[in-house]
């Protein structure tokens, strides 16, 4: 029991200096730094950081092999970084230094023989994913990957959506003075009737969907204009478009060009669009090894059983399980509907439980995988 609550205090402590480490995406090198000194405490080997700043490092041997990665960046925004009662606070507290920090600890707890852990801290999720784009390029030897995001300890996330971010481009050839608006076509105005259109248009039928199987388009950026008393010729706006795990990416980006061809001629004006970043959506198996043995610790830990959930956002998951065809799931403490908040934080009891369920589950994965042989 001693040893328990002193692994588990180091543990607090970890999450609590990773969270005092601020990593917005693509400037995580100071905690993979702090996080290889951890694994070369805890007794990792083979721990080094890749081309792109991911770090990489092993535990145990043999079989299964068997990865675990968790994100280190975060969306802008500094948080304090405090304890208050069960709660830990910072930015990253849930999405997902939490899970990122369970998993370092649950992969520690295996010995030699007891399956091969991969463990690792990547790069740009919360941006276009450079991180996990490097790892797949690199074909990790792995039979099973475990993806650190919080789904609260009693659910495990084993369907992500797609996400298709599009770039629009209004260009309506020519520019007035304010004062006699008639004169042209004002991109700005013309851009919103577009992208408002684009997303009625793709969105419409859909009344009988639940969330997690609706398409939605959302505008998220608009820029446009070049002086204060002149109508502007030309505006770009971004759309991120979520694709639910019955369609693709390539239907849809047929569907929006059918679309904005049509309204270009309707609209007299030029609509162009290019794609920024290209996700397909993916389901994992619901009966593998894997989700078998999360569910056993789950039932250990919480004398309940998880619920399998399909979350409406896109995950590194997506990336692996659609090139590697290997069973993977997304799990980790912390509330998801923390995530990216202003006052972002998690139960350090969750965290706790966490670690422990995710250990559990790594000896029942290494018992199931052994049986399937």
């Amino acid at each position: 029991m001693d040893d328990h609550l002193e692994t588990s205090r180091y543990a607090i402590k970890t999450l609590e200096k990773a969270l005092r480490i601020y990593t917005p995406s693509l400037s995580e090198k100071a905690l993979a730094d702090f996080l290889a000194d951890r694994c070369d405490d805890l007794g990792f080997r083979d721990i080094h950081q890749d081309e792109v700043g991911n770090l990489i490092a092993t535990k145990g041997s043999g079989e299964p092999k068997i990865m675990l990665c968790g994100h280190m960046d975060v969306v802008p925004g500094k948080i304090k970084v405090r304890i208050e009662g069960d709660m830990l606070h910072g930015r990253g507290a849930s999405d997902a230094k939490a899970p990122l920090i369970a998993m370092l600890f649950a992969a520690a707890s295996i010995g030699e023989n007891e399956g091969t852990i991969t463990f690792v801290g990547a790069v740009d999720e919360e941006g276009n994913a450079t991180g996990i784009k490097n790892l797949v390029k690199n074909t990790p030897d792995v039979d099973y990957a475990v993806f650190g995001e919080p789904s609260s300890i009693q659910k495990v996330t084993i369907a992500y959506k797609g996400r298709l971010a599009i770039n629009l481009r209004v260009n309506v050839k020519d520019s007035a003075h304010a004062s006699a608006p008639w004169l042209a076509k004002n991109a700005i105005e013309e851009i919103s009737s577009v992208a408002i259109e684009l997303k009625n248009e793709l969105e419409s039928g859909q009344e009988n969907k639940t969330k997690g199987m609706m398409l939605t388009a959302t505008l998220t950026e608009i820029r446009g204009g070049t002086s204060h008393n002149v109508t502007p010729k030309e505006c770009v706006a971004t759309l991120d478009i979520r694709i639910p795990v019955d369609m693709n990416c390539n239907d849809i980006e047929e569907k929006i060009t059918k679309i904005i061809n049509e309204m270009s001629i309707k609209r007299e004006i030029e609509v162009l669009y290019s794609v920024i970043d290209e996700t397909e959506p993916f389901e994992a198996a619901h009966n593998s090894p894997l989700v078998r043995a999360l569910t056993l610790s789950i039932l250990d830990v919480e004398k309940k059983r998880p619920m399998l959930i399909r979350k409406t956002g896109t995950g590194d998951m997506n990336v692996i399980g659609n090139q590697l065809k290997i069973p993977v799931i997304t799990y980790g403490p912390g509330d998801p509907h923390e995530a990216h908040t202003i006052d972002e934080k998690v139960s350090i009891e969750e965290f706790v439980k966490g670690i422990e369920i995710l250990k559990k589950s790594l000896h029942h994965l290494k018992r199931l995988h052994d049986r399937t042989k």
